[in-house]
């Protein structure tokens, strides 16, 4: 299966270098843009499954919370990719890169978790975690995307949402070395916190699982790289093809952030929701919340410096409604990792601004 799904996503990658000019000099055929979207999605999303997989293999071989960790960064990579590739060669892509990160946000901290907190409520009534990794999370997750999606609304130097250049560069600055200090915790003295958390007064579990072979780790690596580049180098022809379809349909703006999302981040949202029904709660809270903190401590930087080196306009900052729906998910969120425990019903909140939010998207 390995083996197919390469060289699917490969002989696509040499189709669309061979034939991509053609296909992509004239949308304007219903039919055949609809088709060249699905086929490309396709290899794309098929592509994404075989990163998801290789990061699975690795997250075995080195352990929590490294291998969640690989896993997230591979994701937040294509992410930036894609959302590069639109800003490069669309004419207007001011507001991509805000509506993709409040996308991941809101599909990840409301979509998946909210679902992955349903189910596991329903299967095992009540499940258990580490409450001191989601509060190191949530300890990122709130600045960065307070500083990124809110405090542009409020800045002088702009009236539009955006940043000036000094802006830019010192925020991605301040990002960068906010999200580094994390990993370093997150990787170095304090990676319990990203554990399950032993009962009170149990010792901690021995970790009996065989040393990891270097060569085994280097090829998965290998794999997992060889499963990004076709995403990377399709990433191109997509944002063609998509902005062509959310021009022509007349849809929201807004669509392209949330479709972009929603490809990069299916294939973890299912590896999570499959760790919530095996009653492993704390992998699902380390690829969820650190979806969302790789998605904003890695795009903003990339995304704003894209805006620098093309001389497009960034704009960052939330409408209104939005920023109301991200301090609703962000106070949310601090109420349902606050205990050691969660239910249905912090689930089936989360869900509800969830819908609230698809719903916003179509009617304003």
């Amino acid at each position: 299966m390995d083996r197919v799904r390469l060289g699917v996503a490969w002989a696509t990658v040499g189709a669309f270098a061979w034939f991509g000019g053609a296909w992509l000099a004239d949308l304007s055929r219903p039919l055949f843009a609809a088709g060249l979207f699905a086929g490309l999605l396709a290899a794309i999303i098929w592509s994404a499954f075989g990163v998801v997989h290789e990061a699975e293999e690795l997250a075995g071989l080195l352990g929590e919370p490294l291998g969640t960790l690989v896993l997230t960064l591979a994701i937040v990579v294509i992410e930036v990719a894609l959302v590069s590739a639109v800003m490069l060669g669309a004419k207007d892509a001011s507001t991509l890169g805000r509506d993709t990160m409040f996308a991941v946000l809101m599909i990840v901290l409301n979509g998946v978790v909210g679902l992955g907190l349903l189910v596991g409520g329903l299967r095992h009534h009540q499940q258990s975690y580490n409450l001191q990794g989601a509060s190191a999370f949530l300890s990122v997750i709130i600045p960065l995307s307070t500083l990124a999606l809110i405090i542009p609304n409020f800045t002088t130097s702009t009236s539009d949402g955006s940043l000036t250049k000094l802006q830019a560069v010192t925020f991605s600055v301040f990002t960068v070395a906010l999200y580094g200090v994390f990993l370093l915790i997150q990787t170095g003295r304090h990676s319990d916190f990203f554990q399950e958390a032993a009962a009170p007064g149990a010792r901690p579990a021995a970790d009996d699982r065989p040393a990891a072979s270097a060569g085994a780790v280097l090829r998965h690596t290998a794999l997992l790289i060889a499963n990004i580049l076709p995403i990377v180098l399709l990433s191109k022809s997509l944002a063609k093809i998509l902005e062509h379809g959310i021009e022509a349909l007349g849809a929201p703006s807004a669509l392209g952030g949330v479709l972009i999302a929603a490809i990069v981040f299916t294939p973890e949202a299912i590896s999570a929701l499959k760790a919530v029904a095996r009653n492993d709660l704390q992998r699902a809270i380390n690829l969820c919340l650190g979806a969302a903190t790789s998605t904003i401590g890695l795009t903003v930087p990339a995304v704003l410096a894209v805006g620098l080196i093309t001389g497009q306009t960034v704009v960052l900052g939330l409408k209104p409604t939005e920023m109301t729906l991200l301090a609703v998910t962000l106070i949310l969120s601090t109420l349902t990792f606050s205990g050691l425990r969660t239910t249905v019903l912090e689930g089936a909140v989360h869900l509800i601004v969830f819908f609230v939010y698809l719903v916003l998207i179509f009617s304003p």
